[in-house]
């Protein structure tokens, strides 16, 4: 096991063993807990009490950050050239389609999201391979293969994220960063918890919402009381 420093020491201490905190409590103390010399990312983890193998129990959609992520998105919008100017108005870092195909294809992934139109998946269904793992594949669901490539640029760049249970039926997101005020992160966390609650399975039976845990880049995790966040 690694040897833990003076400040994750003292970051550690900071945190009660045992302890639920409010969530407004844990969005100020996800701050002082932080030992990273960067502008370090908050992170929220939120284990849901579904079967993600079973089709109706998955967790998945998008949700608008009221106070964005903090991170500038690098978006590739992959359009005919009707879309292109379109595109580069609302913000799009990389505008085109054919050379940008070819760049994926020769293991190109630069970017954090890709907003295409419909008529563009048949060209990007090949490339499966170098997007999935990556989470790349632009999908209608979240809102990132569309006719309003304008206004999906802008969503993207202003904060809207996407997020999917995992195996383990855990949503893992980015909130934020340790430089925003406690109270950005505390309505970041609670728009996107709220969200899931929204979106509870009619199949998932019991506690939903089983534990809520807020962390930023190698800090210790944070146990927030669920009930808060309603």
């Amino acid at each position: 096991m690694a040897k833990l420093t003076k400040k994750q020491k003292e970051a550690l201490s900071k945190v009660e063993k045992g302890r639920i905190y409010n969530l407004e409590e844990g969005s100020a103390l996800v701050k002082e807990v932080n030992t990273a010399k960067f502008d370090a990312s908050v992170d929220i983890a939120v284990r849901l009490g579904v079967d993600p193998r079973k089709a109706n129990q998955m967790v998945r959609g998008v949700v608008s950050l009221p106070h964005g992520t903090g991170k500038d998105v690098k978006v590739l919008a992959l359009v005919t050239p009707d879309k292109e100017a379109e595109a580069k108005e609302a913000g799009a870092d990389y505008v085109g389609l054919d050379e940008y195909l070819q760049k994926i294809k020769e293991g190109w992934t630069d970017v954090d999201v890709i907003v295409t139109m419909p008529a563009v998946m048949g060209k990007l269904g090949p490339l499966g391979r170098v997007l999935g793992p990556r989470g790349l594949m632009p999908n209608p669901k979240s809102g990132t293969v569309t006719m309003e490539i304008g206004k999906a640029v802008t969503e993207v760049k202003a904060g809207k994220i996407d997020f999917k249970v995992d195996k383990y039926g855990i949503i893992h997101a980015g909130i934020g960063k340790v430089s925003f005020d406690a109270i950005k992160i505390k309505e970041n966390a609670q728009e996107l918890i709220q969200t899931l609650i929204k979106m509870k399975p009619t199949a998932a039976k019991g506690t939903y919402v089983k534990s809520i845990y807020l962390s930023s880049t190698m800090s210790p995790g944070i146990a927030i009381d669920t009930k808060s966040a309603n």
